[in-house]
């Protein structure tokens, strides 16, 4: 997850007031130190030209081993096995939802040799962070895959369905103690969704955040919390060897594979937020550099190495370009925001 959560036994619950102060104090001083290790990796030309399928650098906004980082070494792999891109690398700049990578690669005018991985993550840590750079200082690409989140219990839950859930949630709205990943992630906005869907103020859910689906998947087999909300493909293992119950994923249809699995929305509760990832180019590159860097990602994204990655991380293809993926980034943009007030974040 991108955005570095609270410390693992905090509890967040109706408001965060200081949380974006701090995003905006700390926002610089955090990009210094970013940008200041970032430009030791592979120093070049201050504009590249010519064929960019010769030379490409992908930055992985996130750590290494988070969902970006996997996004972005699986976009590497592919255009390396159908040989799309005779030099890929990834780079990894990780911080603030997002959005220290993005200030680094706002700064990159004309470097059209580099792209960045994008998608919700980097729209909530826009939003949460107030990061004084966004979309528009950026070259769209494309909208590439996405994966859901699922609603989990310990096997022993007596909760099978969204109903149960709801109807117990209600009762007691604080206090069920949800889990996911960090303060205002995929998983918290799914959770929020899921609430207001069901009647229930967002302000009222505890929610632990942690770094992964590991992680929260031992807090609901120790007991410490109720429900989790995590990547499908985080904890799909976990599913099929009956650790811990799957009563609904946030997908327009079945998982393959998990048919036993079902949605949200055929249970009656339409939550629409996917984790979807994709690609920006740098600002100020040419209209002929855009359409080099669209049919690299396009090849790769029709590749067979690629449709293996979708089928192995359970991601499904959203790809989307040009206008339509410019308003979609408007559309995802007023939903997370939305969903973030909702939280009190």
């Amino acid at each position: 997850m991108p955005q570095a959560p609270p410390p693992e036994d905090s509890t967040v619950e109706s408001s965060h007031p200081s949380r974006r102060t701090f995003g905006r104090i700390a926002y610089g001083a955090i990009a210094l130190a970013a940008i200041g290790t970032a430009t030791t990796y592979s120093v070049r030309a201050a504009s590249a030209k010519g064929d960019l399928s010769s030379n490409l650098t992908l930055i992985a906004p996130a750590g290494a081993g988070g969902g970006w980082d996997g996004f972005a070494r699986e976009t590497q792999q592919a255009m390396r096995v159908d040989r799309l891109a005779n030099n890929a690398q990834v780079v990894n700049i990780p911080g603030a939802g997002g959005t220290i990578g993005l200030g680094k690669f706002s700064t990159m005018h004309g470097r059209a040799d580099t792209i960045l991985a994008t998608g919700t993550a980097m729209v909530g840590g826009i939003a949460l962070n107030e990061s004084p750079v966004g979309f528009d200082n950026t070259t769209l690409m494309a909208r590439v895959a996405e994966d859901y989140d699922v609603l989990i219990a310990a096997a022993d839950s007596p909760h099978n369905t969204l109903d149960d859930v709801i109807g117990a949630w209600k009762k007691d709205p604080q206090g069920f103690v949800w889990t996911g990943g960090s303060a205002g992630s995929v998983d918290h906005l799914t959770i929020a969704q899921l609430a207001l869907l069901g009647g229930i103020a967002a302000s009222d859910i505890t929610y632990i955040p942690k770094s992964g689906g590991g992680e929260a998947i031992q807090t609901l087999l120790s007991g410490t919390t109720d429900f989790a909300s995590c990547g499908f493909n985080e904890v799909s293992d976990q599913i099929e060897a009956g650790r811990v119950k799957a009563i609904g994923v946030a997908a327009p249809k079945r998982i393959e594979g998990f048919d036993e699995v079902p949605t949200m929305s055929e249970q009656g509760y339409e939550v629409t937020l996917t984790n979807w990832r994709g690609w920006l180019g740098a600002p100020d590159i040419t209209g002929e550099e855009s359409g080099q860097l669209l049919d690299i990602l396009q090849k790769t994204r029709d590749s067979a190495a690629w449709k293996d990655a979708l089928e192995r991380n359970k991601w499904t293809d959203v790809w989307l370009t040009g206008d339509e993926f410019a308003e979609f980034i408007k559309e995802d943009s007023s939903r997370v925001e939305k969903l973030l007030k909702e939280l009190g974040l």
